[in-house]
């Protein structure tokens, strides 16, 4: 019997024979990661409200394979930074990204992570974007939980398609050094 070429439900491309499947472990490895998320919740207003209602038993973030929320950030591999983030909290927000393990991610949810908000104040950071690289964007004020969810899944589709190499590119060294993070 010949090869045959399927595609399972969301998964990578493979051909397939009597008893096995052939695929590239990239794309295997990519799939693996974006099913089995563990977000860091950064959460200091009211987009953090409507990240618990996208948590709870209606939304649940756990069908899309983020179900383990984790607390330290060396257990986790997407940082969700929500709501405001005060010009003081900067350096700590820093800290907590270069804590984190390779690969890693960010999301910021809502208009006061992505940009300020209506917060146009000398204390207020005018968005994350100035201390840390930003994979996701999710707008909002606050964003319902139908924004978040997809702020998910357009991160789970960055993290199936993201060659494995990527992390040692000259091109992400020079991104994170330009952020002072070395």
């Amino acid at each position: 019997m010949g090869l045959n070429i399927s595609k399972l439900p969301n998964g990578p491309e493979m051909y397939v024979g009597e008893g096995f499947g052939l695929t590239q472990i990239e794309k295997v490895i990519g799939m693996a990661r974006a099913n089995s998320i563990w977000p860091l919740p950064f959460a200091t207003s009211c987009c953090g409200i409507e990240f618990m209602a996208t948590m709870a038993s209606t939304y649940d973030l756990g069908r899309f394979g983020a179900e383990r929320l984790s607390f330290s950030p060396r257990q986790a591999d997407l940082l969700m930074v929500m709501g405001t983030i005060a010009k003081k909290m900067g350096p700590v927000l820093k800290q907590v990204y270069t804590q984190m393990a390779e690969p890693k991610w960010v999301i910021a949810v809502g208009a006061c992570a992505s940009s300020g908000g209506i917060f146009d104040t000398y204390s207020v950071l005018q968005g994350i974007d100035k201390v840390i690289p930003v994979d996701v964007y999710v707008p909002g004020c606050p964003p319902p939980p139908e924004a978040i969810l997809d702020g998910i899944l357009k991160i789970q589709e960055l993290i199936k398609n993201e060659p494995l190499r990527r992390r040692e590119s000259a091109e992400y060294n020079d991104l994170l050094h330009s952020y002072q993070i070395d």
